[in-house]
């Protein structure tokens, strides 16, 4: 193997779970509970908006994930990546860091993820090279990632009312 067949693989992995999850922001396909399960996840969390914010989020992270598993405009499947993401962490900040706490650590991996083929570019298997485009240069990198969590934390900032998230949990059973 080499490490174009490795980004081949980790574009695919990364790019369509991404794009997976917003599928289920939006529909019953793979497990979601519709738009109207999508919308009611984003009160859950504090999100102003209604389907509107489920459906945005929901296009985000079809379009990015698509975008990078298909190695396409990678700069802009990455920002679009790391911005869905970034709202995603900021939303599981309060958890701390380890996913069986509802914390971050998968957000923050798939920001990673992003971030590296931005920087590394998609690799000869992909639309990008198909295209004949050539290697994006290195400060699209810098851009993708800096328009990525500039953008969540602008999506999160407008969007997000404390007051609502704020109310106590439900109590859960163990």
């Amino acid at each position: 193997m080499d490490t174009d067949t490795g980004l081949l693989l980790l574009r695919l992995l990364a790019g369509l779970l991404i794009a997976a999850h917003g599928v289920q922001k939006v529909s019953f396909l793979l497990g979601g509970c519709g738009l109207a399960g999508g919308t009611e996840e984003f009160r859950r969390d504090g999100f102003r908006g209604g389907a509107l914010t489920a459906l945005a989020a929901g296009a985000g992270q079809i379009g990015s994930g698509l975008l990078l598993a298909a190695g396409a405009l990678t700069p802009l499947g990455a920002a679009g990546a790391i911005g869905v993401m970034t709202v995603a962490l900021t939303v599981k900040w309060p958890h701390g860091l380890w996913v069986q706490h509802d914390g971050y650590e998968y957000p923050l991996v798939l920001i990673g993820i992003a971030a590296t083929l931005a920087l590394t570019g998609p690799g000869r298997f992909s639309a990008d090279r198909a295209l004949g485009l050539p290697h994006w240069p290195g400060w699209t990198a810098a851009a993708a990632l800096a328009v990525g969590v500039a953008g969540g934390l602008a999506v999160r900032a407008l969007l997000h009312d404390a007051a609502a998230s704020a109310s106590p949990a439900p109590p859960t059973s163990q």
